[in-house]
């Protein structure tokens, strides 16, 4: 029996999953076999690809899809590339995604510290400077690119400059960021990024990905705390037939293939980020205008996600007002900050100013009411 496949009901203003184009979608209508020289050809294209977006030489650099969440590539990430004995990492945290870094050192057993930044600053280049020059064992720093928590950017720029001066690997969270905003981990001095499918690349939640200095990455061998997680393993299974090491998630690569080629036609990183700036602004003057203030200042705040506050003066519920857009065909994002009682909406994934617009509007015949 041929079930009918229902279309999307709402669009969804979150910083991921997001919604993704009718095409994206039915990528995964076909069945691979993850033997095949067909799909596991298309891998390795995946993986140079996504090398060639992250630096502008990606002939030093590698990548590494790892099955799971993000937050599985992370872990990759923290548990592979930091050896056993004689190291030490610093956590940059200003939100729930630096602190589960620290989380992640902490349950593995790796030795770190961990600066704490106010949630709506970026975290400090000049004191990681002072931090460093003090504590000499530090020997990896990280950092998330795109704080989701609250929708700020962090300086990576500034923050690797001083990692670099002070010669310690360079780990950055870009989970939020990547393929959404340009960077080059080359200038940014980066040695491990960590992204995933289901974020500004607009594929579907199943796997994430490291881009790893191959110089770095080389020297891994052994380090792993975990054997499905084991980044430097599942580089060299790749690096012989393209293979994953266990059972790949053969419909979202096969997604994410389509996603990669639509980014393309787009024009690249640099459109994407246009229109996704774009639809932050109009978003956060139309929020405005309805009585909700951003959280951030202008200054600091991605185009990624924007934290509102409640607002003042009314009774506010945030469970009500969340029910009212998703039955007008909006979906929201809670609040996660510790000190304020926000609420988040996104404004990445297939969505367009007259998306925008006409969330605004559903907004505002609720404010109305």
């Amino acid at each position: 029996m041929l079930l009918k496949i229902p279309q999307n009901s709402y669009l969804l203003f979150t910083p991921g999953p997001l919604t993704t184009t009718p095409t994206v979608r039915s990528a995964m209508l076909r069945d691979w076999c993850t033997w095949d020289d067909d799909y596991n050809s298309l891998v390795r294209q995946m993986r140079l690809a996504l090398a060639r977006l992250g630096t502008s030489r990606p002939e030093d650099f590698a990548c590494v899809p790892m099955q799971g969440s993000g937050t599985f590539a992370v872990e990759s990430v923290i548990g592979s590339v930091i050896p056993r004995a004689n190291a030490k990492l610093l956590v940059l945290s200003n939100g729930a995604y630096g602190e589960r870094i620290a989380q992640i050192a902490d349950i593995l057993g790796i030795s770190f510290v961990k600066e704490s930044c106010e949630e709506t600053r970026p975290c400090d280049a000049a004191r990681l400077d002072e931090i460093l020059a003090a504590d000499e064992e530090v020997t990896h720093v990280a950092v998330v690119h795109c704080e989701t928590t609250t929708g700020i950017l962090n300086d990576v720029k500034g923050i690797g400059a001083v990692v670099k001066k002070h010669k310690k690997i360079y780990i950055v969270d870009a989970m939020s960021s990547f393929g959404g905003i340009p960077m080059d981990m080359e200038e940014l001095g980066i040695d491990f990024l960590v992204s995933s499918a289901n974020k500004c690349i607009q594929g579907v939640p199943g796997f994430g990905f490291v881009l790893a200095r191959r110089s770095e990455l080389e020297l891994c061998r052994w380090h792993s705390r975990s054997l499905s997680l084991d980044l430097y393993d599942q580089w060299v299974e790749m690096e012989k037939n393209g293979k994953w090491r266990f059972t790949s998630p053969t419909h979202v690569v096969r997604a994410f293939i389509q996603a990669l080629r639509e980014l393309d036609e787009e024009g690249g990183v640099e459109a994407r980020n246009r229109r996704y700036r774009d639809n932050q602004q109009t978003l956060s003057a139309g929020m405005r205008e309805l009585g909700f203030e951003p959280l951030l200042d202008a200054s600091v705040q991605s185009p990624i996600i924007t934290s509102f506050l409640y607002p003042k003066g009314r009774d506010f519920s945030f469970a009500e007002f969340y029910e009212a857009m998703k039955a007008d065909g909006y979906v929201l994002y809670p609040g996660k900050t510790s000190k304020a009682d926000t609420f988040r909406i996104g404004s990445i994934g297939d969505v367009h100013r007259k998306d925008i617009e006409g969330l605004l509007l559903a907004v505002k015949r609720f404010a109305e009411r």
